[in-house]
């Protein structure tokens, strides 16, 4: 750390006022008579200023306070002496791991030191310190920093952060204008403010390498040169063997050691800020450190540190021996040193800064910059370092050529002499920025080859402002040497504006240009800045009377202008003085008129390109002109930057040469750059150039592809870019627009226009191959009859997989010297054929074989809902029958199958509507008896009827009527039961005759083979179905008649009983009645109960689906059986009767007999009854 040469200035500079303790100015303390200052109350102060800023305990800050501190204080308070120090230094340590301690003390005087941790500076506001007044608001505290930093940086940040923005915050509360300013002499004073932080902050970069000593113990030191004095070498030998095993001594090497580390550290860690100082520091700073870091590896290598090093591998002290080289870091520091100053050693700066003129300057650029960019290449210095070097660089490029313009004295030179010097100035700064180009391109390649953290490779010049001043000064020079050309007596409007208004425009410019001679125009400081724009200010105000002499002439000739071509040929004239603001704005208005329309027909142009190309109607153009979009957009691009120079060049003509200039001028041509830039199709060709080289587009490669794809699955895609085909037709353009194509893209646009046929060929025939494979799958019921189709074309595809495009293109190669048109020439060609031909019937056949299949499904489908008729059957069949027909014809494959599947199809449909049949035929055979539920059934049925479309009313059962008939005494049924249950049989077989002997689908019928064989199918109808029920559903019916027959046989059989009121006998009944009145009773009850059988107002008797007519026999069997009841009842009363007399007979017999006995003849007797 660089130390302070000399101490710092005791005294405070004054101002009118004196700053307060919280920093506000005001008036100075008015003098009084001294009184005596107690130093209790500065201890008092003391102890509450200082520890929280020297972060101390007050029992540590005792040391203040020693036998002096009265003196001391006293002295400070009483006399002139205006600061006071308390330093706060820390002691020096045996050992690392023991605390640090610090030593406080107060004195007049301030050294610097690099123990001193920290140093308060404690000023009088005013000569004498008052007891009476707080001590706050009569000191001053400035807190100097120290330990391991610098003083610049704590100076500088007191200048930066506190000095320069007070004084600045103060003067700008005072409001005082520019011209109070400087004749205070304020702007002086913010310049060296800011020079004295540049200067500060310039010091903090130019680091001092400090030189190291390294400490070496006595006894090590004497032992040495002991050694040396006796001509032998140094060895532990040397030291008594006692010291070699005493821990004092090894730990106080050990110590030395570490203080070698930390030194040696000090100077391998170093480091600078190359964006601040100059190039010259920089390199002699790489420089120093080499020679440093060889003094230190000298020292290193000398006795006495391998003594030291010897005794501590002696007493087994490793850890303080093994990494000592790699704690420093000394060697990896000296390497990098090193190679940076293959960059710093024989750099031709002193060439830049001695030079003397503008060619040496020159020439000093073009070594200097030729020296980074050739060592750049070999040393390892990093390109984040270069760029600040180069800047810095530039700082003293700056310097120099303002040192060497400035001894020229532009404005007095001639203006040739003038304009060669800024010319060659000018070619200067080129020089600078071409090399600055090479520089920042070598920079990229070093970074991208090293593989450094990328950073911005720019360079931020110091001479920017400068060489805008110049490029400025040259411009201006130039227009008033126009102005002075055209005010001269025999040229311009000098001979006849000289008379107008008694002014002599020659002498006017000339007072007005020597304005300009009187200041620096190359002091391009913010102060310079302000002087140029007031000397600018003074001679346009002179040169603007000269303006109006020339405006009056100008509108003199532009009014006596008859026409638009007389005023281009004025404007054409006096164009060199139209950059003139006054002079423009005075013809402005002619100017106005003429470009207006140059303004709308750009403004047109500007909509146009607006619209996007895209959008344009040039676009559909291109479309129907097969013009490629890339060569499409650049022709139109070009069409339009053709009419927008066609309107500049008119602007030209009503400006002049230089209308670029014009505030008005440089608007239309900035618009106009701009427009253009975005016109300039050299990006678009580029970019097509570019898109082209990445995405590889050579034509090659296999003919066919597999493509994965997004939602799984994989695809058949042509290896044919797309983009290929529309490759030839812009190279073609391109080629016609004379841009350099590249020939490797000419020969592959060439490849591309030999196969783009056949290309196209193809990837239409893979669509369509997709597209034909998409409708398969999306109709399952299709995949056998087109797979005879569909393997053709994978034959195809496989035969295709092992072509290449390469075969196409060589074989056109070869085709050239062939004559012959053999089939070998063509094979692949023929083979694209095929495939397109093999896709196209498979396409045909497919869109074929749905329209069908959709035909068949349809009858299909209808057949569960057709009206339950042969004759509907017969023609849904008939129609599913012609399309099997019509695919028989047409040779579709795995017809007999895939007609199989649809049979079964058929036959499930079909056995639903028999099963549907037979329910409705039990429904039927079960309904109720009762007239009233057969009118609700018949509506129910009729209801459902006219919902349902396969419901027919000639599917009902009519019933039967059987009559119960009496002939010949003989009672009989007629129809017999038995003709019912035939009836109803058959017609349970119509019905499901209707079905079952419906004719099968066949896909032979076109078949003469199996005719001819004698094979005949066995299986034509769908009687069949009857064995594929899965329930008893085919058992219910007949279960349910032999039901019926056998409820009629019950019914019909209690008739029958009355035939035998004819076949018996009266006397054989009455035989077998005998006399028993109680069988006589029980038949007269039985034939009262038997006569509700046919002694009803009824005529007949239903069961459903049968009638039981008995009306004929009603009567007779009634009648017959009043004979027999009569005749049984006329018998039983004789029998009754009888029986009654015969009982009567007997009781009174009875009663006789008991009265003849007597009563007491009986009394002795047991009495029997």
């Amino acid at each position: 750390m660089a130390g302070i040469e000399g101490p710092l200035t005791n005294g405070v500079p004054r101002t009118n006022g004196a700053l307060n303790g919280n920093g506000d100015l005001h008036d100075p303390i008015p003098q009084e008579s001294p009184i005596a200052f107690d130093p209790s109350l500065f201890r008092s102060y003391l102890l509450s200023l200082l520890p929280p800023i020297f972060g101390a305990s007050p029992e540590e800050l005792e040391s203040i306070f020693d036998d002096d501190f009265h003196e001391r204080v006293s002295r400070f308070a009483g006399e002139g002496r205006g600061v006071i120090y308390v330093v706060k230094k820390k002691d020096e340590q045996e050992s690392e791991d023991t605390p640090p301690t610090y030593t406080y003390k107060l004195t007049p005087t301030l050294t610097y030191d690099p123990s001193h941790v920290t140093t308060l500076a404690i000023i009088k506001r005013g000569p004498l310190l008052d007891s009476t007044s707080p001590l706050a608001t009569q000191l001053h505290i400035l807190n100097l920093f120290g330990s391991d930093e610098t003083p610049y940086e704590s100076l500088h940040a007191v200048i930066s952060c506190a000095m320069k923005p007070y004084f600045e915050a103060f003067v700008g509360a005072r409001g005082g204008g520019k011209d109070g300013d400087s004749k205070m002499g304020i702007p002086v004073t913010k310049k060296k403010f800011a020079e004295l932080e540049l200067s500060l902050l310039h010091l903090q970069q130019n680091v001092e390498i400090p030189e190291t000593h390294l400490i070496i113990h006595p006894v090590i030191q004497r032992a040495v040169e002991q050694a040396r004095q006796n001509g032998q070498r140094p060895g532990i030998s040397d030291l008594p063997p006692k010291l070699l095993s005493d821990s004092t001594f090894l730990n106080t090497l050990q110590n030395h050691v570490n203080q070698w580390i930390k030194s040696i550290q000090t100077v391998t860690k170093l480091n600078r800020d190359v964006a601040s100082g100059t190039a010259s520091q920089e390199i002699n700073f790489w420089l120093s450190m080499e020679r440093a870091l060889e003094g230190i590896d000298a020292q290193l290598r000398s006795d006495e540190v391998t003594m030291v090093m010897e005794c501590l591998r002696n007493a087994k002290r490793f850890h303080a021996t093994v990494s000592f080289l790699a704690d420093t870091g000394l060697k990896d520091t000296m390497d990098k040193v090193h190679k940076y100053n293959q960059l710093m050693k024989d750099f031709p700066l002193n060439e830049l800064l001695s030079a003397t003129d503008l060619e040496k300057i020159q020439e000093a650029v073009v070594l200097i910059f030729g020296h980074i960019n050739r060592k750049l290449k070999l040393s390892p210095y990093p390109i984040r370092r270069a760029l600040p070097l180069v800047e810095a660089i530039s700082r003293d490029f700056n310097d120099q050529l303002l040192r060497v313009l400035t001894s020229h004295r532009l404005l007095y030179t001639p203006y040739d002499t003038f304009e060669r010097l800024l010319s060659q100035t000018m070619a200067i700064f080129r020089t600078w920025d071409d090399h600055m180009k090479e520089f920042t391109n070598i920079a990229r390649e070093v970074t991208r080859k090293r593989g450094e953290k990328f950073i911005p490779i720019k360079v931020v010049p110091a001479h920017a402002k400068l060489q805008d001043r110049i490029r400025y000064l040259r411009d201006w020079r130039k227009q008033h040497e126009q102005l002075a050309v055209m005010t001269a007596p025999t040229k311009g409007l000098g001979g006849v504006g000289n008379e107008i208004g008694g002014m002599d425009m020659e002498a006017e410019v000339k007072e007005a240009y020597e304005v300009m001679k009187r200041i620096d125009v190359l002091d391009v400081s913010m102060e310079g800045g302000e002087i140029w724009v007031a000397a600018e200010n003074a001679y346009n105000e002179r040169v603007a009377r000269v303006e109006n002499q020339i405006i009056a002439r100008l509108r003199d000739r532009l009014g006596t202008a008859r026409n638009a071509n007389e005023m281009f040929r004025v404007f054409s004239k006096f164009n060199a003085l139209f950059v003139r603001p006054k002079i423009r704005g005075a013809i402005q208005e002619y100017q106005t008129q003429l470009i207006d329309s140059v303004k709308e027909d750009i403004k047109r142009l500007h909509e146009k390109f607006k619209t996007q190309y895209r959008s344009s109607e040039a676009y559909h153009m291109s479309q129907m002109r097969d013009l490629p979009p890339i060569s499409g957009a650049i022709i139109w691009a070009r069409q339009i930057d053709r009419q927008l120079q066609t309107y500049m060049k008119r602007v030209e003509d009503v400006l002049g040469k230089g209308w670029e200039l014009y505030a008005e001028g440089q608007k239309l041509q900035s618009e106009s750059s701009a427009f253009r830039k975005k016109l300039d199709v050299r990006p678009v060709y580029d970019a097509w150039l570019h898109d082209i080289a990445r995405r590889d587009m050579g034509v090659g490669g296999r003919l066919f592809e597999i493509v994965r794809l997004r939602g799984g699955g994989y695809q058949l895609a042509v290896n044919f870019d797309p983009q290929i085909i529309t490759l030839f037709k812009e190279v073609r353009n391109l080629l016609w627009q004379n841009f350099q194509v590249p020939h490797a893209i000419t020969n592959m646009a060439k490849d591309a226009k030999r196969v783009y046929q056949h290309a196209v060929s193809l990837m239409e025939t893979v669509r369509t191959y997709g597209q034909t494979l998409d409708l398969v799958e999306n109709n399952k019921g299709i995949e056998w009859l087109v797979a005879e189709y569909r393997n053709e074309a994978q034959r195809m595809v496989t035969k295709g997989m092992n072509i290449r495009w390469d075969y196409f293109v060589n074989q056109y190669d070869t085709a050239r010297y062939s004559v012959s048109d053999g089939a070998r020439d063509n094979r692949h060609i023929q083979f694209v054929r095929e495939f397109a031909s093999v896709v196209s019937i498979l396409q045909d056949k497919t869109n074929n074989v749905i329209d069908l299949y959709k035909d068949i499904l349809r009858s299909v489908e209808e057949l569960s809902t057709c009206p339950y008729t042969p004759e509907a059957f017969r023609e849904l069949l008939g129609k599913i029958q012609a399309a099997i027909d019509r695919l028989n014809l047409e040779g579709y494959a795995n017809l007999d199958h895939w007609v199989a599947e649809l049979d079964q199809r058929i036959e499930g449909i079909l056995l639903q509507r028999v099963s549907h049949v037979i329910q409705l035929f039990c429904t039927e055979f079960e309904r109720a008896d009762d007239h009233d539920s057969r009118r609700e059934i018949l509506s129910r049925r009729d209801k459902r009827a006219k919902n349902d479309k396969s419901a027919d009313g000639t599917l009902t059962l009519t019933p039967i009527v059987h009559e119960i008939r009496i002939q010949n005494q003989v009672i009989f049924l007629d129809p017999p039961i038995e003709h019912a249950r035939a009836i109803w049989i058959h017609q349970l077989h119509d019905w499901l005759g209707t079905v079952c002997r419906l004719k099968r689908i066949q896909s032979s019928r076109y078949e003469i083979g199996l005719q001819m064989q004698g094979h005949t199918v066995t299986n034509l109808t769908y009687t069949s179905l009857l064995t594929k029920f899965p329930d008893a559903t085919l058992e219910k019916p007949f279960a349910l008649i032999e039901q019926k027959v056998q409820s009629l046989k019950e019914y019909v059989a209690k008739w029958l009983q009355f035939q035998s009121l004819w076949d018996l006998e009266a006397e054989y009944v009455f035989n077998r009645l005998g006399d028993s009145l109680a069988l006589w009773q029980q038949l007269l009850t039985e034939i009262k109960k038997a006569r509700s059988t046919f002694d009803t107002s009824e005529t007949q008797k239903s069961f459903g689906v049968c009638v039981i007519d008995y009306e004929q026999v009603q009567a007779r069997v009634n009648a017959k059986y009043d004979a027999w009841q009569r005749d049984i009842l006329s018998r039983f009363g004789v029998k009754l009767g009888n029986a009654m007399k015969e009982m009567h007979a007997s009781i009174l017999k009875a009663r006789n007999d008991l009265e003849h006995h007597s009563i007491e003849g009986l009394v002795g007797a047991p009495r029997r009854f």
